[in-house]
């Protein structure tokens, strides 16, 4: 049986502030409160939000390259068919005593699905929207026009004009939320917070210059024992 004192007694919540350096622009389709094509996402009040479902996925896509880098066998997302516990057509040792979850459970799954989880394994980690925290009537509506590039004739498409709605330019706004860890292993704190430090941009247009950003993270006290372990990973 679940009991709520125990999974809050083990959940770390640490929160995170992304500092924007340029213009951000995270579109909400559909949306028709502006003249734009592709207006900026906002919360219910109105305020600027990085969600969290692109944090979250583009977190992950950062810590399987880290983890890969170290030489363990990470499986391949977001298809179900190539992530633990199917992995099909990959090799790899996916039966590694590490990755093991427990005694009663027979499937195996990597380093990263332990952390973000699968079709079978529920996510250890929850990410919150990160909200700016600019009031919403200080920042003017931005349009930047741009058109679409025919990559092979390395021309401009006719007809192909459209407008995107950034943030404001070089304001440095401020994007706080939180990231819960609920009874995650010890080696998952590492691997986030190195994956946090890879993330430099966010949204759409980076090429442009649009989303690059810089990081307030928390200090966290991370035993050198967790940094060992995923030290181990060309050690099999």
């Amino acid at each position: 049986m679940i009991k709520l004192e125990q999974i809050t007694n083990s959940t770390q919540t640490k929160t995170i502030t992304a500092i924007i350096d340029t213009a951000l622009c995270i579109g909400a389709g559909g949306s028709s409160s502006s003249l734009a094509d592709k207006p900026i996402v906002r919360n219910a009040e109105g305020n600027l939000l990085i969600p969290a479902s692109q944090l979250k996925g583009r977190l992950r896509h950062e810590c399987e390259k880290i983890a890969r880098g170290l030489k363990w066998d990470i499986c391949y997302s977001p298809n179900p068919q190539t992530m633990c516990p199917q992995r099909a057509g990959l090799d790899g040792n996916f039966e590694r005593e590490e990755y093991k979850i427990s005694e009663d459970h027979k499937n195996h799954h990597c380093l990263i699905c332990q952390i973000f989880g699968n079709p079978v394994l529920p996510s250890r980690i929850i990410v919150d929207d990160l909200i700016c925290q600019e009031d919403p009537d200080n920042l003017p509506e931005i349009i930047r026009p741009g058109v679409t590039i025919n990559r092979r004739r390395r021309t401009s498409e006719e007809s192909k004009l459209y407008f995107l709605e950034t943030s404001p330019a070089n304001t440095k706004l401020r994007f706080k939320g939180d990231i819960h860890l609920l009874n995650a292993p010890p080696y998952a704190a590492p691997l986030i917070l190195a994956g946090l430090k890879h993330i430099n941009a966010l949204g759409g247009s980076k090429s442009a210059g649009l989303g690059w950003l810089t990081w307030e993270l928390p200090d966290l006290s991370i035993a050198a024992e967790a940094w060992e372990f995923l030290a181990k990973g060309s050690r099999e």
